[in-house]
């Protein structure tokens, strides 16, 4: 009796590797042998971000918080600008007004940017990454990179949505307002979104270096909210310099439209704040590198 054996042709691959090889996570193809490459650290660490619950909660929340906030701000400013003086009414800054919630923002981001790392550490997972790519900046780069990319429209969309819930309820209060035709608007959207990236990645740099998410948290809250809440309180000089170059107050003055001549200009500012996150996450490659996993 003949068996008929049916033969499944090979799959065609023009001289490339077959699709499914480009799914493979760094550790399956170091155990292959195959070289691990930079842009498949940069996909590991998106299936990564991706699939952090996480993830998605902070986005989520992120989004309905500032949109709220910027509702009822926006409301119960606006329909107190009649009784303002003279001067209060020259220095109303519609644009502040409506993103005011970048404060709360810039601390969800740089959660998510601490979990990125601390995440890894509490899991005990780093040990296999680091041994499926020993080379560590490679690691730790192509995190930064995928936080990034995910901070950043994020971080507009909040703008946005917040602008927009803002404006339309200062103009429904009868205060002045903004559209996005303004030059102002446009550059507090971008801005904002460019803000609460660094705050993403000054996240991920304290986290590296401090390894746990709880003391990171607390140190996202005393560096960018303890310290802006009581700079006006110090002393002097030292108040004065708090208030104008601490690079979460001075990143700040980019979502305003009312320029105080006292602080720095918005660009300016924002150019503080990415100089203290390159500083930061400089130490951060220099401790990762360095330091047992």
């Amino acid at each position: 009796m003949t068996h008929a054996t049916t033969h499944l042709p090979a799959e065609p691959t023009n001289g490339r590797r077959r699709p499914l090889m480009f799914g493979l996570t760094p550790e399956l193809r170091r155990a292959r042998g195959e070289k691990v490459t930079f842009w498949h650290c940069l996909h590991a660490e998106w299936i990564k971000i991706r699939t952090m619950r996480s993830t998605v909660y902070v986005i989520l929340g992120t989004l309905a918080f500032c949109m709220g906030l910027a509702a009822l701000n926006s409301s119960s400013v606006g329909s107190e600008y009649a009784d303002l003086s003279l001067a209060d009414q020259a220095s109303f800054d519609p644009l502040a007004t409506s993103l005011r919630g970048y404060l709360l923002a810039q601390i969800a981001l740089g959660l998510l940017g601490g979990l990125v790392i601390t995440s890894e550490y509490g899991a005990r997972t780093i040990v296999p990454t680091l041994i499926a790519v020993p080379h560590r900046a490679r690691v730790l780069a192509s995190k930064a990179v995928v936080l990034a990319g995910v901070a950043l429209p994020v971080g507009v969309a909040v703008s946005l949505a917040g602008f927009l819930v803002g404006q339309a309820s200062l103009d429904g209060a009868g205060a002045p307002h903004l559209v996005l035709s303004d030059g102002v608007a446009l550059r507090g959207i971008v801005g904002g979104g460019l803000y609460l990236a660094l705050a993403g990645l000054f996240g991920l740099a304290l986290g590296t270096v401090i390894r746990s998410t709880t003391a990171t948290v607390t140190s996202l809250f005393g560096v960018m909210l303890i310290v802006q809440a009581f700079a006006p309180a110090l002393p002097g000089g030292l108040g004065e310099w708090v208030s104008k170059y601490w690079p979460p107050i001075a990143g700040g003055q980019i979502i305003t439209s009312y320029q105080d001549p006292t602080l720095l200009g918005p660009w300016a500012g924002v150019g503080v704040m990415a100089g203290c996150v390159a500083a930061l996450m400089t130490a951060a490659f220099v401790v990762f590198r360095k330091r047992d996993a």
